[in-house]
């Protein structure tokens, strides 16, 4: 029997010929197609302004440089996350303050939050685990309440403006969840999306800033600094210098490299003008299919993506085991590979892993996070995975499991 991969990329012809017209094109670094796609970006999270960039990873570094964290500034993250969250805290030379997440739908503990502010505190990165789109209404009114502005400490002329902890969210799942009835993008102050060959919308690597400030914040601005900032601080990028007598740059300062090369941005543009009525569609059909299949079994934990306020992106189907040990899971995980089918497990908690653990970040002051991981099995979501492939995926993980118990 036919193997059956986690999560392949969707290429069709229709992203052959767009890849192929931006190679015959001659224009294949930043340009045309990557405004292009950030004008789409726009439209699909209702924002005032996307840059698109070379990852999210890069999006949210960049983020935390603009709002000038550095060192002594504390920036609060889950403790369930991949590690890119914390890792660009640690760049900008800050610490990372863990919280744990909510056992129903893995999203950041709100009142852990509550509990770890401090005068330190100058941003929180709630991620959408999952594509489920954190409790936005809760996170911005605990910022905005009188009590946690009152101990706000500002050391910019950016945080002064904003005048409190600003709210980053990293969705590098979530590209079209939605919250209240409105794209989730349009919650935190900025958030940032993910293009990585496994999501849901690719680009093959790349990512997106969504800006979503205060209307003291000019974003046609910000979004010009923030673009001088991927391109090494020039005042010009590639497609501003092309033309007769264009040539004249200047470096205003000392930036990166994280601008979104146009052959990339074409794979986008196709996926993106079909994401919402083919991609996120057949998403839901998969994870409401799973849960049909898996509900008769007891031993099912089964995640929570759908709600009266909040809709996921349908980007991990996320199956927690009940009454195992992470040795049951393993061996679990190890039987469904030799039956030919692909799964993953999404996270392994921060504290688990060498950096954090070697920073003193201890797992067990992270419970959910922790019991999270140790029963958690990711099942295989992509456009191409066909009914009779997800009852096969369901039949070897229920041998497998029952094989265990």
């Amino acid at each position: 029997m036919k193997k059956i991969p986690f999560s392949p990329p969707k290429m069709d012809k229709a992203i052959v010929d767009e890849v192929v017209a931006t190679l015959n094109s001659g224009w294949i670094t930043t340009g045309p197609r990557t405004k292009a796609l950030e004008k789409e970006v726009e439209k699909l999270a209702q924002v005032p302004r996307v840059l698109c960039v070379n990852s999210c990873t890069g999006g949210l570094e960049l983020m935390m440089r603009w709002l000038g964290i550095q060192a002594g500034d504390e920036v609060i993250v889950p403790a369930f996350t991949y590690c890119a969250t914390a890792n660009v805290v640690l760049h900008c030379g800050a610490t990372p303050v863990m919280v744990d997440v909510k056992s129903d739908d893995f999203t950041i503990d709100i009142e852990a939050v509550k509990n770890a502010i401090t005068p330190k505190t100058k941003a929180i990165v709630p991620v959408d685990l999952g594509g489920m789109p954190v409790d936005y209404s809760q996170l911005l009114s605990l910022v905005k309440s009188d009590k946690i502005k009152n101990q706000f400490q500002p050391r910019t002329d950016i945080q002064k403006q904003l005048n409190r902890i600003a709210v980053i969210t990293d969705a590098a799942h979530s590209i079209g969840a939605s919250y209240l009835g409105q794209p989730a993008a349009k919650q935190a102050d900025v958030t940032v999306f993910s293009f990585h060959a496994v999501k849901n919308l690719t680009t093959a690597e790349g990512g997106a800033i969504c800006l979503n400030l205060p209307d003291t914040f000019d974003a046609d601005e910000i979004y010009t600094k923030l673009n001088t900032k991927t391109v090494h601080g020039q005042s010009k990028d590639a497609l501003a210098k092309f033309g007769k007598n264009s040539w004249e740059y200047d470096v205003v300062e000392a930036g990166y490299k994280f601008n979104m090369p146009d052959v990339l941005a074409a794979i986008g543009l196709v996926e993106i003008k079909r994401y919402q009525e083919e991609t996120l569609t057949k998403r839901k059909v998969i994870f409401d299919l799973y849960t049909q299949l898996l509900s008769k079994y007891d031993w099912a934990e089964l995640p929570i993506y759908e709600t009266e306020e909040k809709v996921s992106s349908y980007h991990l189907y996320l199956l927690r085991i009940k009454n195992i040990s992470l040795e049951q899971r393993n061996a679990i995980i190890n039987r469904i590979f030799d039956a030919g089918v692909s799964v993953n497990v999404h996270y392994k908690p921060l504290p688990e892993l060498t950096l954090y653990k070697s920073m003193g970040y201890k797992s067990e002051n992270y419970p959910v996070s922790l019991d999270t991981f140790q029963r958690v099995i990711t099942l295989p979501v992509f456009y191409d995975l066909e009914k009779e492939q997800v009852e096969r995926v369901v039949e070897v993980i229920v041998e497998a499991v029952e094989h265990y118990l």
